[in-house]
C-alpha cells in the first residue's frame, strides 16, 4: 500500500532518454544503464542498474520491470506492447509526452489549490487559537468559557482536541483511500463511485479515455490483436472501473459485436466518443480516430481539473466565511444570555 513508486518527472526522463538511446541503436542493458543516470534519482539508479543486470542474463524487459515493483502498471504494459510489436522506442517517446504532460497538470492543479489549502491549515489553527485564548481568558477571571464551536472544547485541552479530530480525520480519509485503491475489488467501485460526482467524475473519466485512446492507437498501429488492444488500453487507463470493464468488453467483440457496441454498454463512454469511434470502425480508421481523441480529451482533462481547483477555492472560502458567522453569532448569544440573567436576578 506504501510501497515505493517512481516520481513522474523521473519517469519522463527515463522514458525520454531510453526511447532516444534505443533509437540510436544502444543496446537495451546499456541504455538503462545510461537512463539511470540520467533520471536523477536514486531509486531509478538502482532499479534501471538491476534491471541491466537482468537484461544481460537475457531477461525480457517487461519482466525485468516487473520484478522491481516500483514502475506503474501503465509503463510495463506500454513496454510489454513494445516488445512485442517492435516499436519500443516510439512507445517509450509517447510515454515521455505523456507523464511530461501529467506533471504539467500535477503543477497546475497544486499552484491552483496552494491558496485554498493555506486557507483551510489557518482556518483549522484559528479556531484553535480562540477555542484556547477564550478558555484561558474564562479561566483567569473566573467567568464561564465560551464555547465557539458547540461541542464543549475549552482551554489548552479542547484546542488539541480540535487539531486532533481535524488532523486526525484528515490522516483517515488519507489511508482508507489507500487501502482501498490496493485492492483490485476496492479500486473499481472507488473509482466507479468518483466517476458520478459531478467535475470530478469528469475530470478522471477524460484523463481515462485520453489514455485510453492513446494506448489503443499505439497498439492497433503496432499490428495487436483487438482483444489484447482493448485490455492493454483498459489497463492503461489506471481507472478501477475501466479496468474491470476489460473482460466484458473483450467477451462481447469475440461473441461478434463491435467495439463500438461492447464500449457502449459498460456504460463508460461518453456519446460523442461512442459515436467517433463508430465512424471510425464504419471506415476502418479507428486508431487513427482515437489518436485525434486523446489530446482533445487530455485538454478536457485540463479545463475540469481548473474548475475543480476553483471549486474547492471558493469552497474553503465559503467554509472560512460560515465560520466567522457562527462565531459572531455564538459570542453574540453567550453574551445576550449573561444579559437576560444580569436581567432576571433584579
Amino acid at each position: 500500500m506504501f510501497g515505493k513508486t517512481v516520481s513522474l518527472k523521473a519517469l519522463a526522463i527515463l522514458c525520454r532518454s531510453l526511447s532516444t538511446l534505443l533509437d540510436s541503436g544502444v543496446t537495451a542493458h546499456r541504455a538503462f544503464q545510461i537512463a539511470g543516470e540520467k533520471a536523477g534519482s536514486a531509486g531509478v539508479r538502482q532499479s534501471t542498474a538491476a534491471i541491466a543486470e537482468e537484461l544481460k542474463k537475457g531477461q525480457d524487459i517487461t519482466s525485468a520491470l516487473e520484478e522491481q515493483q516500483v514502475f506503474p502498471d501503465l509503463l510495463v504494459s506500454m513496454v510489454s506492447v513494445g516488445e512485442q510489436t517492435g516499436a519500443l522506442p516510439e512507445i517509450l517517446r509517447g510515454l515521455a509526452d505523456h507523464y511530461e504532460n501529467l506533471l504539467r497538470l500535477r503543477k497546475n492543479f497544486y499552484r491552483a489549490i496552494a491558496w485554498p489549502v493555506i486557507q483551510f491549515v489557518l482556518a483549522v489553527f484559528v479556531i484553535a487559537g480562540l477555542i484556547f485564548l477564550l478558555g484561558w481568558i474564562a479561566d483567569s477571571r473566573q467567568t464561564e468559557t465560551i464555547d465557539v464551536l458547540g461541542w464543549g472544547l475549552t482551554g489548552t485541552s479542547g484546542a488539541l482536541t480540535w487539531l486532533g479530530f481535524v488532523f486526525g480525520s484528515a490522516f483517515t480519509v488519507y489511508l482508507s483511500y489507500r487501502f482501498i485503491k490496493a485492492s483490485v475489488v476496492g479500486q473499481k467501485y472507488l473509482d466507479g463511485l468518483l466517476l458520478r460526482i459531478p467535475v470530478l467524475g469528469r475530470c478522471l473519466r477524460s484523463f481515462a479515455i485520453a489514455r485510453f485512446a492513446w494506448s489503443y492507437h499505439l497498439t492497433q498501429e503496432a499490428g495487436m490483436p483487438v482483444d489484447e488492444s482493448i485490455h492493454s488500453a483498459m489497463r492503461a487507463t489506471n481507472n478501477g472501473a475501466f479496468v474491470a470493464a476489460a473482460p466484458l468488453i473483450i467477451s462481447a467483440i469475440k461473441q461478434g459485436e463491435s467495439v463500438t457496441d461492447a464500449l457502449r454498454w459498460t456504460n463508460l463512454f461518453p456519446t460523442d466518443v461512442i459515436e467517433m469511434i463508430h465512424v471510425g470502425e464504419t471506415t476502418g480508421t479507428v486508431p487513427e480516430t482515437l489518436q485525434r481523441l486523446s489530446p482533445h480529451f487530455e485538454d478536457e482533462a485540463r479545463r475540469a481539473l481548473e474548475t475543480l481547483a476553483g471549486m474547492l477555492g471558493w469552497g474553503v472560502w465559503l467554509a472560512v466565511a460560515a465560520f466567522i458567522i457562527f462565531v459572531v453569532f455564538s459570542i453574540m448569544l453567550w453574551y445576550i444570555g449573561i444579559i437576560n440573567e444580569a436581567l432576571q436576578g433584579i
